[in-house]
């Protein structure tokens, strides 16, 4: 059987998914795939590798590799490597990103040009896939034109050949071009900025999302809902995949009466236990969002920490929802239970593995709360597999479409979309009864969710403070009920009982209410810090929560400028949005306090739904437009000053229009062309001059 090498990178599973099912379709195409994470560096060997090599990469952060290609990517990157280092590889690649995030696809990209830089030539063209409008739309035609890019580098016995051809051309896979020779210098300094061989692609895939979107969105309903389809799709012949072969045994034992233990599932973090000392609610009963600020008291554990660094919460799922999903399956009389699993002895799954998120002897009711990402939004292979425990003949047909590829707009528009996750699915189709073992295979892990540090040590020692919105979903036609975030709904019932309104944080009493502990982990440092040198001057851009690592930062420059009273400390630019002047100015009195005192050198802020004045000139909506009122500042402390700008808050709108906005700051004020603006602005992102910390 021909043997190639499947290398995935992922960050919370997606691309290990797709890589393993690329393992399970290759041996009905007479392939062998060598699976591995590419973080396990002693299992392979690229540089004595003679098979070809399929990698599938994901992106975290603001266009990172994830973090267990680190490594990897660091390697590769060795300056000592010479460039015909990897002359002998073939490769194709998948990358997974979301292009509602300024630098789509970029972990796989990164990889993608490096590899070429060192030699190696792709047998298969690249592929990106875009989370913001399904994965599957270019995953899918992907795997499929893999195996006869596949078999034609076997037959060419060396892969030399163009394999381009062999990828289906469909309008929803866009796919990498060759690299224009006169970029090639610019795509060296640029690994994070999309350019016109990159850039321009990603930017004809948003306006297709877009023109997708706006297409979709004119489809009549008919009858048409996440439990019935209407022609053409409910005649057609239907392209189904294959039924995920099943790998777990499962065995339920009665508790005996042993009390469990309730601490964190395993991992490999540092995991602390911290009471919650206070909590805040920021804004007002009738603003849009509720914010709340929460302190930590973190005096009893070693959790160094800096302004800008961010750390994980672990957190449970819904006790009314596990409630839900335990009466639904008939197992609520088996909650206390104790949980029993081992690989089936006769399964056909290549490299089954017992979950490694799942403790060996929990009951079923810690592993549906704590361990079990319920409100995942159920991948294809999950609906196929659902559907083979569906006994109603139009039930299963539906979820078969769903499914299918010719059901892609309605699983986009009906379970995507929709954010359905199994309990709604359970619900909507009643005949549905999976069994236990089905959700542990196919439900990812629950994971935890990270928060940005919005407190200085300096300021507040033994003490963390952070920053959220209380996520709600409204009533939907799958979901009878609102819903709120999973991790911030129960962090507002938590901390319920001593909730204070809107007062300055260093004056206010939790009570004499107990105060609940969480459990907190550090994430990986990054460089979203002050500078070094604090004679630098900086910009900070953070609309709604995006504030809170600012006034970390604020806390902590007040602290160092009453202990170095002589020294030099550069102009501190604050660019903040909100909704309502009223309503949702978080930390309004904090801010004006530090305007005051000389600690913040310009405070701009933007109300986008305030009415403005009679007879004023319309105040500034959102911090692009503040931005452009100050083109000729910013632009002189970028350009001329060696300055730093920070950039927190909102990817799906906000960082990318503030990108866009800096774009057209530097070409109007440096009297530049897009592209000069746009190579200037990735080298202030080399240099660590323009971070973000973004999220979706």
């Amino acid at each position: 059987m021909r043997r190639f090498l499947l290398l995935y990178a992922t960050q919370r599973g997606q691309a290990k998914a797709i890589a393993e099912e690329i393992s399970e379709q290759a041996v009905s195409h007479g392939f062998s795939a060598d699976l591995h994470c590419i973080s396990e560096s002693e299992k392979y060997d690229l540089k004595t590798e003679t098979g070809p090599l399929v990698m599938v990469v994901s992106t975290t952060g603001t266009g990172d590799p994830p973090d267990t290609a680190r490594k990897f990517v660091k390697k590769i990157h060795d300056k000592t490597l010479p460039p015909d280092c990897f002359a002998h590889l073939r490769y194709g690649l998948l990358g997974l990103g979301d292009s509602e995030y300024t630098y789509f696809c970029n972990g796989g990209k990164v990889i993608d040009k490096r590899l070429q830089e060192l030699g190696a030539q792709r047998f298969y063209d690249t592929g990106h896939a875009d989370d913001c409008v399904g994965l599957e739309l270019v995953v899918e035609p992907w795997i499929d034109g893999l195996w006869a890019a596949l078999t034609k580098h076997f037959k060419s016995l060396g892969g030399q050949e163009n394999m381009s051809d062999t990828l289906p051309r469909a309008s929803d896979a866009p796919l990498s071009t060759a690299m224009k020779p006169e970029l090639l210098h610019i795509q060296s300094q640029v690994e994070l900025l999309r350019l016109e061989d990159v850039g321009t692609r990603d930017s004809e895939l948003r306006e297709q999302n877009e023109t997708n979107r706006s297409q979709q969105g004119r489809i009549e309903d008919f009858d048409s809902s996440l439990v019935h389809s209407v022609p053409p799709l409910s005649q057609s012949s239907l392209s189904i995949p294959a039924v995920p072969p099943e790998y777990l045994e499962v065995h339920l034992q009665e508790s005996l009466g042993q009390e469990e233990n309730q601490a964190p599932v395993p991992s490999g973090d540092l995991i602390f236990q911290v009471p919650i000392s206070k909590a805040i609610r920021l804004t007002t009963d009738d603003a849009v969002k509720t914010t709340l600020l929460l302190e930590l008291d973190i005096s009893k554990i070693e959790f160094s920490h800096q302004p800008g660094d961010s750390f994980n919460v672990t957190c449970p799922n819904s006790d009314r929802e596990v409630e839900k999903l335990l009466q639904r399956l008939q197992l609520a009389d088996k909650r206390a239970h104790r949980v029993s699993l081992k690989i089936k002895t006769d399964t056909k799954k290549k490299g089954a593995a017992l979950p490694s998120h799942v403790p060996e002897g929990s009951s079923l009711q810690f592993i549906l709360t704590w361990c079990l990402e319920i409100r995942a939004v159920p991948k294809k292979a999950f609906l196929r597999a659902l559907a083979e425990h569906t006994s109603s003949a139009t039930e299963k047909r539906r979820l078969q479409e769903l499914c299918s590829k010719q059901g892609a707009t309605d699983y986009n528009r009906f379970i995507r979309d929709a954010s359905v996750c199994l309990l709604d699915l359970l619900l909507t189709f009643p005949s549905c009864q999976p069994p236990l073992s089905l959700l542990l295979e196919h439900l990812p892990k629950l994971q935890p969710r990270p928060y940005s540090c919005a407190s200085s040590s300096l300021r507040h020692p033994d003490k963390l403070h952070f920053v959220f919105n209380i996520v709600e979903f409204p009533p939907s036609t799958t979901a009878a009920s609102p819903r709120k975030g999973v991790c911030t709904g129960w962090l507002a019932t938590l901390v319920a009982p001593f909730l204070q309104p809107n007062t300055d944080v260093s004056n206010a009493d939790s009570g004499d209410a107990l105060a609940p502990e969480i459990c907190i982990s550090p994430r990986a440092t990054n460089a979203f810090h002050l500078p070094e040198d604090p004679s630098a001057p900086i910009i900070m851009v953070g609309p709604g929560t995006g504030v809170a690592p600012f006034v970390g930062f604020l806390q902590h420059r007040e602290k160092l400028q009453e202990q170095h009273p002589d020294g030099k400390f550069g102009a501190m630019w604050l660019f903040f949005g909100c909704r309502h002047k009223d309503r949702d100015y978080l930390f309004r009195e904090e801010l004006r306090h530090f305007l005051k005192t000389g600690v913040l050198t310009h405070l701009k802020v933007s109300f986008s739904r305030d009415p403005a004045p009679d007879g004023e000139e319309a105040p500034a909506k959102y911090v692009q437009d503040n931005l452009q009122r100050h083109s000729q500042q910013v632009a002189r402390t970028l350009l001329q000053e060696n300055g730093y700008v920070y950039v927190c808050g909102d990817a799906k709108n906000m960082a990318k229009d503030v990108n866009d906005t800096l774009v057209g700051i530097i070409s109007k004020e440096a009297g530049v062309d897009k592209l000069e603006a746009m190579k200037t602005l990735a080298t202030l992102k080399q240099e660590k001059r323009y971070l973000q910390d973004i999220w979706s």
